[in-house]
């Protein structure tokens, strides 16, 4: 049997990368899947995709730095499908500076996509999910929740801060059956990823080839990417756990980047 058959799951930041990763896996375990994405023609396309190979998938338009975006998205989850058993707090962005260099107001928009969407995401659905006494909360933290990188001072702070969001919930959830724990992966190589490489690159002096191997990769056991279906893997494994003992926890998948 599917094991997320007739589970409704809303997907942050999905119409691609490792998103739409999570989702597409999420269909084929039988859920229902919300592609909640800033961009909605993106997020239409990937429903569109999904429809077509006949899986249940929605587009919804979704600001997640924007309570009231945010609330309207998982008010249209409710008319669509009338639950929401899972919830994804995927979408994020990335923007490098030395700290002394860094603009506030790109510090400020780092911190409300990464930290205030995964609040108010949650916010929005724990309603939902308490009233039906049950739901998974999967936050895609990174390797970065566990360590520091140069030029990434907000980015680093937000990851690390969805490990504190996500045992909060996991204490206050546990009395209503909600669950919630982070996965952190190592480098995706996703258009995010990409963007990167030729702006450190600059920032460092070195080549492109250089950030890869001696930056990205370097502390890999064997120098190769984080894929995106290997974090679709992880977050299917909390969202599909059958008991509550598995709340309050967090997974890297970073080809033995970081270990714990």
């Amino acid at each position: 049997m599917p094991q997320l058959k007739d589970k409704v799951a809303i997907v942050t930041g999905a119409a691609s990368g490792i998103g739409k990763e999570i989702a597409r896996r999420f269909a084929e375990e039988g859920a229902a899947v919300v592609i909640a994405d800033l961009m909605l023609p993106a997020a239409e396309k990937t429903a569109a995709e999904f429809a077509a190979l006949g899986f249940s998938a929605k587009a919804v338009a979704m600001d997640v730095s924007d309570e009231a975006a945010v609330n309207a998205g998982v008010a249209a989850t409710i008319a669509a499908f009338g639950k929401v058993d899972i919830l994804v707090s995927n979408a994020g962005i990335q923007i490098v500076h030395p700290i002394e260099e860094f603009p506030f107001a790109e510090w400020k928009k780092m911190l409300a996509i990464h930290l205030d969407g995964a609040f108010l995401t949650t916010k929005a659905c724990l309603k939902h999910m308490y009233a039906a006494g049950s739901g998974s909360i999967i936050y895609i933290g990174s390797v970065h929740s566990k360590e520091a990188s140069v030029l990434k001072a907000p980015y680093v702070t937000a990851k690390h801060g969805l490990l504190g969001l996500c045992r909060v919930v996991a204490k206050e959830g546990a009395k209503h059956g909600v669950r919630a724990n982070v996965v952190c992966p190592g480098f995706v190589l996703t258009p995010l990823v990409e963007k990167q490489i030729p702006e450190q690159a600059k920032v460092l002096g070195i080549s492109e080839e250089a950030v890869v191997r001696d930056v990205m990769l370097k502390d890999t056991v064997d120098g190769q990417f984080t894929t995106t279906e290997d974090v679709a893997s992880a977050v299917l494994f909390f969202a599909a756990s059958k008991t509550n003992a598995l709340t309050g926890q967090s997974l890297v998948v970073s080809h033995g980047w970081f270990m714990e």
